[in-house]
Formats: structure tokens, sequence, C-alpha cells
């Protein structure tokens, strides 16, 4: 039988990064405790970010990262998906371009929606495209808001060539209670934190790892390093009482982007598959109303496919107010430019959704021209019905023309477009975003998926494709 296990992994985490000391300084005078946090920074995501989009960002990755091996099913596991009733599994599968035949579902309600949805499809053999994503909000002036952070992580899992080998896990499930957060109250309540590590962490967590050694036959003493969503001071007496006191633990990343929920135990499994050498056996821990450990082997296979850096990030930021902005904490006064209704026509939209969502223009079999939107003449040649179907979501194009625009609304002025070149041709007039360090025509960029508005008024996302830097363009 073929190994089962990792095939391809990816990680994205926002540019932006806010600095923890202008948290703390604009909240000293109603709680200056929050100064002993300050320290590091944490990502956020722009105002056009969010589970769906990052999540988007870390699937498209992942399948580069494992050379196109195409999956039977899409997991979404987030416990932050913008839509309660709408298969957010289904955005991101259209927007990932896996096509209308692949099963899709939505895993949630517990910051162990990602490494469940994980081993369920380790053990069942299921070669599975899991994603997961979270944008925790927290209230202004609390530790959460401190401490999380923006992230989203991708493994692709299934038989053949693994770059980290299975070798067993285990599950308990305990309503503990350390946290939760309701649709009436939307940002989380927490309880005291030794309450979560004495009764939760302490007493949880050893019995569970206890069980993964054995279901991969192996000692505490073959494991080399553990992936655990915890500052040591949490996790140290868990692993002591399982016999792994002498066990490193991986990097949280809390001090550089936070706690990012859900994804948090996949993110840090993606940054240590990105050094580990052949041989390195890792167990992965999730914790939430239980706990799953994982067991995993790295491959030589790992030094084929390593997973890919996130993207590169922003220097540090002190514009809270931005970050407040971003969040929806606080409405700013936009000015009449704000007023208008911005109804989405569904309809339309559903007979569009191939090219909104899926950025899928046409490719002139007459001529060779690529263009979008995709019609029945050719813009080149004039042929008719002679174009196929072609995604631009993975294309690269020059900045020909931008307009930095301060009339149009958008939440982070200016509202930047501008007509973008692709690389095999076509032209596209199309937003810019993330546009940190400054815009120039000749500019490299590539394509994202982001929000296009929000429609306050029904509750309803919009999201197309914008164009970004590339690395080492900005």
């Amino acid at each position: 039988m073929n190994d089962i296990g990792i095939l391809g992994a990816a990680s994205y985490v926002p540019a932006a990064r806010l600095s923890r000391q202008a948290i703390a300084r604009a909240h000293a005078w109603a709680n200056p405790a929050l100064s002993a946090e300050a320290r590091g920074t944490r990502s956020y995501g722009f105002w056009d970010e969010d589970s769906i989009t990052m999540a988007v960002e870390a699937a498209r990755a992942c399948l580069k990262a494992a050379k196109d091996v195409t999956p039977e099913r899409l997991v979404f596991a987030s416990t932050t998906a913008p839509f309660l009733d709408r298969a957010n599994s289904a955005v991101v599968a259209e927007a990932a371009g896996l096509g209308p035949m692949i099963a899709t579902l939505d895993s949630a309600g517990s910051l162990r929606a990602a490494t469940s949805a994980l081993r369920d499809a380790l053990e069942g053999r299921r070669r599975t495209l899991l994603v997961a994503s979270d944008q925790r909000p927290a209230k202004p002036a609390s530790l959460q808001e401190m401490r999380y952070g923006d992230g989203a992580a991708a493994v692709l899992v299934g038989e053949g060539p693994v770059i980290a080998r299975y070798l067993g896990g285990a599950s308990r499930v305990v309503d503990l209670v350390d946290h939760y957060r309701t649709v009436e109250s939307r940002t989380d309540y927490a309880l005291e934190e030794r309450w979560v590590r004495d009764e939760g962490i302490s007493k949880i967590v050893p019995a569970a790892i206890r069980d993964a050694l054995a279901a991969a036959s192996l000692q505490a003493s073959d494991i080399a390093m553990v992936a655990a969503p915890f500052a040591p001071r949490l996790m140290s007496p868990a692993l002591k009482a399982a016999g792994l006191d002498q066990v490193p633990l991986a990097d949280p990343l809390f001090n550089a982007i936070g706690d990012t929920g859900a994804p948090h135990p996949i993110l840090m499994l993606c940054d240590m598959l990105q050094r580990a050498e052949p041989g390195t056996r890792i167990l992965v821990i999730g914790f939430g109303q239980g706990v799953d450990a994982l067991v995993f082997e790295v491959t030589d296979e790992v030094r084929n496919r390593r997973p890919a850096p996130a993207v590169e990030a922003w220097e540090a930021d002190d514009n809270y107010l931005r970050f407040l902005s971003f969040r929806g904490e606080i409405r700013l006064d936009w000015g009449m430019r704000a007023e208008r209704d911005n109804r989405t026509a569904l309809s339309t939209f559903f007979r569009k959704r191939q090219a909104v969502t899926g950025f899928v223009g046409g490719h002139c079999t007459a001529c060779g021209m690529h263009q979008f939107p995709k019609s029945r003449a050719c813009v080149e040649c004039g042929a008719i019905d002679t174009q196929e179907d072609y995604s631009f979501a993975d294309s690269v194009g020059r900045i020909k023309t931008f307009t930095e625009d301060w009339q149009a609304y958008t939440p982070a002025p200016p509202l930047v477009y501008g007509n973008v070149a692709f690389a095999e041709g076509g032209n596209l007039l199309m937003e810019i975003t993330d546009f940190q360090g400054g815009i120039s025509v000749g500019q490299k960029v590539r394509m994202v998926f982001r929000i296009k508005d929000v429609d306050d008024r029904r509750g309803f996302r919009r999201y197309f494709w914008k164009a970004v830097a590339m690395a080492g363009e900005a």
C-alpha cells in the first residue's frame, strides 16, 4: 500500500503587520497592563481580505507545491467564515479553479476544525485539499486583540510521493470551554489562562499524545519536534506528563504573526516543513473542546517540494486607527462618495460566476489571442466561436497605466486602478491592491482573489480578482 500523508503544503499570511506597542499605546489610558504584551507584531488582512480570500491564496500555492496533483475534495476549515448559510468551501473551490466535480465541505465550530478535518482525511485515505483560514474579531483593548493574527494554511493529503508520511493519530473529545463566541457576541469571551492550562492542556493533551504515539508504534523519544499552538509556559506541563519534556517545541510564530486560530497548527507544520530534514518525526497538536494529536515523518521528497515561505511581511505599522477601520470597529465619515447602493444581482453573478470567481477568460484558437472577458467574437481577429476557456488567475502582468483616485470611495484611499497587460496577451482595467511602497508603470503584478465590495444593507460580499505587486517589484 502506498504511503499516506502530505503531498504538498503552503501557508499565506497577509503582509501587513501591526506593532503591538501601537496597540498598547492607544489603550494605555484605559488598560496600562497591555504593555506587558507589547512585544513583536501581529498580522492583519487588508480591508479586502477575509477568511475566504486568504484560503484561496493558500490553496493556490499548495496546489502548485504539490505539482498540480488534483484533489478529490476540498475542506474549508474556519471559525470565521463570512457566510453562515452559503458553502464557503464552494467559493474557495471555484476561485482555486478546481472544477464542478470536486466534493466540498465546511468544517467549523472549534479551533480543532482544521486538525480534526486533517485526521479524518488521512484516516479515510481521501485525496483532500484541506484549507484552514481565520480572521478572528477581538474587542479593542483586549488581550485577544494583541495576541490574535490573520492567516491561512493548506495541505494536500493523499497517497503517493508524500513529503511527510502520516504515522498515526488520536483524538479526545472533552467539552472544556476555554473561550467561546456566538452570533450575538461576535467576539470571544475568554476564561482565565490558568483554567486552560491546569484543567485543559495539562490534563487532556497528555492522554491524546500517548494514544497517538501508540497508534504510530512510537515511543516519546522518537519524536523530534512538537507543533502546538501554545506558549511554552502553557504546553510544558503537558509535555512532561506525556514524557516529551526533552522534545523541543516548534516556534509558535506568536511574536511575528500572532495566534491565527484554527489554521495555526497547520501553519506551524508548514513552517517546520520548510526546514525539516528527512527522517524528522513531528507531533502536531490541535486543541479546542478536546485534542487532536497527529504524528508525521518527513521523507526525502521534502527536498523537492518544500512549502514556499508565506508572503514577505511589510515593515511594522503603527497606524492603529487604520487597523480598527479595516476591522469595522470604527466607522469613518467617507462623505457622499460612500452613499451608494451596491446590491449584487445574484442571477447575473450566477451566469458570470466562472469569469468572476474563477477569472476565466478566452483563448482564440484561430489567432492565439487571450482576452477577458471571454466573448463569441475574438477582439484580435474577429473570428466567431473560436474561444476556449482560459484562466488568468496564475497570469503575470505589467502595469501599463494607473490612476490614484481620491474622489472614489474605498476603505483604504486612494482607490488605485489601472490597465494591466498580461504576459500571454490581453489587457484588463482592474483594481490594484496592497500597494505598499508605491506603484510604477511597467511594474510586474500577479493576480489575487479579494473582496470587491460589501453590501452592508444585505450583508453580502462580492469577490473578484485584483493586481498586486510581485515580490521585489514594490
